[in-house]
This record gives structure tokens, C-alpha cells and sequence, in this order.
């Protein structure tokens, strides 16, 4: 049996200690530490990349503080619409979907996708219908209503701006504060299979159906066991014109890159070049992991077969 592990992220950006109460602090590092326990828990017992980092997506996605399933923010309309995907390093298998609504796990969905559909990439009413047909569980509205992201979407409502993520309520502040919520997930399981997912609620007062780098292949996610498993957070514009998590796959395979190097290459050379914020995290298949940020923060933590377990928040 060999090594085996798995990390995780509930997104990067302007995360300052100064900004954090105690008790704010305390909540995401409990957070954090549930999702990785229950993607842990699934590896310790035999079980795939696949279903690891599902199990642990769906703690962060039903946690209000996480921009992903129940916290998703508010679009210009006024409404949730979530973006998710899951890869399968083993044999290349994915799938995402996007703008989904009322979908309590858009990461089980995005599962179900690449199980049930042959298809890779389903979007809007068309990925709902497929939903009900495969009997996901559905929530109400108010299942994905809270104050503070209803707060800091009417602050901003009637302007242009759009904000990544935030928690602060005065709009001088809503546009300086920057946080890309995202949550993923990547692990390497004891028979060295990769697994890579993202799930976001994208951009608060976002419009014209605009969708990240989270759901698609290559920019926000991507598995391969020949190389890496990555998931991206951040400015996903940027991600997607770096095709960021398949180039960390690139540098791997046709430079010999460590995926230290090549996480490193494209989060503080490629991106940082064009103005890209945010962060990724990766596995290879020896189960080494890595976490780099370009941004003052990101929620992350890795948990791994040899004892090793950490949670962070700042750089």
C-alpha cells in the first residue's frame, strides 16, 4: 500500500489576521478540519481519490462560510448560480457543470455527470433537468440565504462592480477586500490514483451567465495520474487565460518540473505576469502535496498517511 493524502481549500484572496474575530477564526478552522477528516476517513479505508475529495467538498459546500453550495453568493439577479467539477486522473474521466440552481451539492452533481451522462460538461436548466433525473437533492431558496451575503450583494446591486468575495459592508471596502471563494479538493489515494474538484458560487453581483475557471477542465481543475491533481482559487478570468491547472500538468510532464516548481512557475510567474491573483493546491502521485498563494491568504489544510495534518488561513 502506498502513500496517500489529501488537501484542501475554501478559497484565497485579501485574508488578514487583523480582519478575523477569534470566534470567526476558530469556526473556519473547524471547518476546515471537518472537510479534511471526512476526505481522510474515506482514503484511510481503501477508498478512491474520487470519493475522498467528494466527501469532503460537500462539508465546505454545506457550510455558510464558504462561497460553494449553501454559501454561494448572490448573482446581479439576485439569485445562486454554482459552477463545480471533478476529475479522475485515472483514466481522464470529468465532469462539471455550471450555473446550476438549487442544487444542495453541485459537486455530487458534477460526479454524476462524469459517472452518468457522457458527457463532460452540462450547464444551466439543461444540467438542472439532468439533476432531478438522477435524483439530486434539491433545496429552496432560502436554503442558500444569508444575511451577510445578502448584505454585501445590496451594497453593490444597483452599481457595475462585481466582488469575489468579502465580508466587510461599506462599498469602498466590499471592492478593495478581495476574497476568490472557491472550495476544492485534491488527494492521492493508496493505489496512487489522483482525483482533482473545485465548486464555487463564482462572483457576487455577477452577470450575463458569467462562469470561472472552477468548472472548466484544464483552468481551475485538472487529474492526471501521470502527473498532478490541481484546484485553483482566485481571479478565475486569469485562470482561464493561463489554462492554470493544466499547465502545472505540462511542466510536470515535459519539463521534469517537481510539482513544487511547477505550482510555483505558473501561481507566481505565469499569473502574477497578467495580473492573476489567487492560489492552487496539488498532489502527485507519491502522495507529495503542495500549497501555493500568490494572495495575502487562503483557506487551506493537508492530511496525509505519514501523521502529517495542518490547517492554515494566512500566507
Amino acid at each position: 500500500m502506498k502513500n496517500f493524502s489529501i488537501v484542501i481549500h475554501g478559497g484565497a484572496g485579501t485574508i488578514l489576521k487583523e480582519d478575523m474575530s477569534p470566534e470567526l477564526e476558530s469556526a473556519y478552522f473547524k471547518a476546515l478540519q471537518a472537510s479534511l477528516d471526512a476526505g481522510f476517513a474515506v482514503l484511510e479505508k481503501g477508498g478512491t481519490a474520487v470519493n475522498a475529495i467528494k466527501a469532503s467538498i460537500v462539508i465546505l459546500e454545506d457550510n455558510v462560510l464558504f462561497n460553494a453550495g449553501r454559501g454561494a453568493v448572490f448573482t446581479k439577479k439576485g439569485v445562486q448560480e454554482m459552477d463545480a467539477a471533478i476529475m479522475d486522473g485515472s483514466d481522464l474521466s470529468a465532469g462539471a457543470v455550471a450555473s446550476v440552481r438549487n442544487v444542495r451539492n453541485p459537486i455530487v452533481l458534477a460526479n454524476e455527470v462524469m459517472r452518468n451522462s457522457n458527457h463532460v460538461f452540462l450547464s444551466g436548466k439543461g444540467a438542472n433537468d439532468f439533476a432531478i433525473k438522477q435524483g439530486i437533492k434539491l433545496e429552496p431558496d432560502e436554503y442558500f440565504y444569508s444575511a451577510f451575503r445578502y448584505d454585501q450583494w445590496k451594497a453593490i446591486r444597483d452599481s457595475d462592480n462585481y466582488s469575489l468575495d468579502h465580508t466587510n459592508h461599506h462599498l469602498e471596502e466590499l471592492l478593495r477586500d478581495k476574497k476568490f471563494g472557491t472550495v476544492g479538493a485534491v488527494a492521492c489515494d493508496a493505489d496512487g490514483n489522483l482525483a482533482a474538484a473545485t465548486s464555487t458560487g463564482g462572483m457576487t453581483n455577477k452577470k450575463y451567465g458569467r462562469i470561472g475557471d472552477s468548472p472548466v477542465i484544464g483552468c481551475g481543475t485538472y487529474a492526471n495520474n501521470k502527473t498532478c491533481a490541481i484546484s485553483c482559487t482566485g481571479h478565475g478570468e486569469m485562470f482561464i487565460r493561463t489554462v492554470a491547472a493544466y499547465d502545472v500538468s505540462c511542466l510536470m510532464e515535459y519539463k521534469n518540473f517537481t510539482l513544487q516548481q511547477a505550482m510555483d512557475e505558473v501561481v507566481n510567474k505565469k499569473l502574477l505576469n497578467i495580473g492573476g491573483e489567487g492560489g492552487m493546491i496539488g498532489v502527485d502521485a507519491n502522495a507529495n502535496h503542495a500549497m501555493v498563494l500568490n494572495s495575502a491568504g487562503m483557506y487551506r489544510g493537508i492530511k496525509n498517511s505519514k501523521g502529517f495534518s495542518e490547517v492554515s488561513i494566512y500566507k
